[in-house]
């Protein structure tokens, strides 16, 4: 079992009523898991500045499934990069739309290089990217 330390911590009240407001609507069940998601998210947030870490990111795409070739090249795309890509979802949102999920592995600046390359192919209509740094222990 992890050891926790208590620290004390002093905000002007009106931050804390906020900070209380927006956690309450989280649904966070305490200040202390609140805080301890926001150090974790800050953390990993910093992570991933280094362009070498190791990361993992999903790649949301809307596109025009009417575009020529746009599919096969999404297809080729993925199979060519076999150690990044780790698994796709394919939905049909509509007779012309479809939503793809990229879900990719690998250094953070190969990653965005992908994920960079694949959002700017012709017939894409949206795409966005969250890239997240795994958990660094702390000793």
């Amino acid at each position: 079992m992890k050891k926790i330390e208590r620290i004390g911590v002093s905000l002007e009240k009106e931050l804390l009523s906020a900070f209380d407001d927006l956690i309450a609507m989280d649904g966070y069940a305490s200040r202390s898991e609140a805080i301890r998601d926001l150090i974790r998210e800050s953390l990993a947030q910093k992570q991933l500045s280094d362009p070498s870490i190791k990361a993992v990111a999903g790649l949301l795409l809307i596109y025009d499934h009417h575009e020529t070739k746009l599919s096969q090249k999404l297809i080729d795309l993925q199979h060519s990069h076999l150690l990044k890509v780790i698994a796709s979802i394919h939905v049909h949102l509509d007779h012309g739309n479809c939503l793809e999920v990229i879900i990719l592995r690998g250094k953070v600046k190969e990653i965005e290089k992908l994920g960079g390359h694949i959002a700017s192919l012709k017939g894409v209509k949206l795409s966005r990217m969250n890239i997240m740094a795994p958990e660094e222990k702390h000793d």
